[in-house]
């Protein structure tokens, strides 16, 4: 079988008429481009090529060859412009924005792993709890988290769950008994920061029998999910949180469910970003990649 490197050679030597040009073309010692040719010679038993000191010229044999040798080489250099190509989109910067409120639980996990499966991506996460067109900053994908509103943004769905209302054991142990939702009301209620000043929880009963919905005035409100958890761990009332927020506090009992028989609405876990922007490669490898990890984070959610 013909060896398709010599014949490439070949091409490269014919194109550059000279051998030393050639090979530094080909970034390749001369008497390796020399070596090849001559090889090739050998093979097709014939000479492809009349050299002198100054250039080198086919032979009637080279100009039969020559034809195939060259319809490779631009094969070769097609396939190395696609490899380049795909190189330099494997190098390209992932720019993400989340929340803060799943920067630790979420995120941190989630990039780190990404970058030692796809080392030559980038990944910029830019971290805000304000509202705003992040895709108009440059954006690439967005983690989202809430109800399935925004229809018009393209949506790669990572976990379902419920928030809970929670409280210390402590604070509970010297407080009136939660029985009902209705008597939440008697507690210092404490709830993330909306642009309202009154927050709304509307509870549903596991069994399907009832629905609630408390419309009240939060002892304390604060845009950041670690300051409620830390608020609550000290005794400051009840709140809801996120399961995806520090799990580890409901897993050792610092924090447990007040009314477990009742559930808050279930929100999504998503990465979106908007249907004019074609997903690079970068993109549709975090999307797979958080699809199939974020999971198994959190196997034992509230839904």
């Amino acid at each position: 079988m013909t060896d398709l490197n010599a014949l490439m050679i070949f091409a490269k030597v014919v194109e550059a008429k000279s051998f030393s040009e050639a090979a530094r073309r080909l970034a390749m010692p001369v008497s390796t481009v020399s070596r090849r040719v001559a090889d090739l010679e050998e093979e097709f038993g014939t000479r492809l090529l009349v050299r002198s000191t100054r250039s080198v010229r086919l032979t009637e044999s080279g100009t039969k060859v020559i034809q195939q040798a060259r319809s490779l080489a631009e094969i070769n250099d097609a396939l190395d412009r696609v490899k380049a190509n795909r190189r330099a989109e494997r190098s390209e910067t992932l720019r993400l924005s989340a929340p803060p409120s799943i920067s630790d639980t979420v995120l941190a996990p989630l990039v780190t792993a990404f970058q030692l499966a796809f080392p030559d991506i980038g990944v910029k996460v830019f971290i805000s709890g304000r509202i705003g067109d992040a895709f108009a900053e440059g954006v690439d994908l967005e983690v989202k988290i809430g109800p399935r509103r925004d229809t018009e943004l393209v949506r790669q769905p990572l976990i379902s769950y419920r928030h809970q209302i929670v409280a210390s054991p402590d604070y509970l142990r010297g407080a009136k008994p939660v029985l009902a939702p209705r008597d939440l009301l008697g507690h210092p209620l404490l709830a993330f920061a909306f642009p309202s000043i009154e927050s709304t929880w509307t509870l549903t009963e596991i069994s399907g029998c009832g629905k609630e919905t408390l419309r009240f005035r939060p002892q304390l409100a604060i845009g950041d999910y670690a300051g409620l958890t830390s608020i609550m761990l000290a005794g400051g009332g009840i709140g809801d949180l996120p399961p995806v927020v520090q799990p580890d506090l409901m897993r050792d009992g610092r924090l447990v469910e007040v009314l477990p028989a009742w559930t808050l609405p279930v929100f999504d876990l998503s990465l979106v970003h908007p249907p004019t922007r074609t997903p690079s490669q970068p993109m549709r490898a975090f999307k797979d990649f958080a699809a199939s990890m974020v999971p198994k984070l959190f196997p034992d959610l509230p839904i």
